[in-house]
């Protein structure tokens, strides 16, 4: 497959950088052109309106969901360790992404809300299927999700809190799946 110009790539990412800092409204076609630094003209070219934005990152969410989920899947650590310390990185393409259909989600568009729940339950199936029992497997997806939720915190109080605790984290995750 061929790669996708280097304008449309400018493009795509700077309306995700832009979702995550001024929200959906803030996200219009001027200010990706200006954050992409390449013309309005160049932004239509590739995305004839802010829908078709829209719609490119949900794709590319889609597409780095399923690559995470192999992954996650093929961990030899198995999947619940795995989404557990993985959940602690952000600036990944996923990261990415995901805030993109976070902001789209919060404003009730509904791709966003529908591909979140998807990935969700796409990950809590895979922790489910290994640990078997359910609500073991949701409080591992929430030790995740807290440490994701604080990874985003500004500051370093949760980053030197929580990275500290990661190993013994996930020894408790390793009790969950007993």
């Amino acid at each position: 497959m061929a790669r996708p110009p280097k304008a449309r790539e400018k493009a795509l990412t700077a309306y995700c950088e832009l979702l995550r800092s001024e929200g959906e409204r803030g996200t219009t076609v001027d200010a990706v052109a200006a954050r992409a630094e390449i013309s309005k003209g160049g932004v239509l070219y590739h995305f004839p309106s802010k829908e078709a934005l829209a719609e490119a990152a949900l794709d590319a969410f889609r597409a780095a969901c399923e690559r995470d989920l192999v992954i996650m899947a093929e961990a030899p650590e198995g999947p619940s360790r795995h989404y557990v310390r993985t959940s602690w990185t952000s600036g990944s393409d996923l990261d990415t992404y995901y805030v993109a259909m976070l902001r789209l989600a919060q404003s009730s568009w509904q791709p966003a809300i529908d591909a979140l729940a998807w990935v969700h339950q796409a990950w809590l199936d895979l922790i489910r299927g290994e640990v078997g029992n359910r609500h073991a497997a949701e409080a591992i997806m929430l030790i995740g999700e807290g440490l994701y939720h604080h990874s985003a915190v500004p500051g370093e109080w949760s980053r030197g809190t929580f990275a500290r605790s990661l190993p013994k984290l996930l020894d408790q995750v390793d009790r969950l799946k007993a």
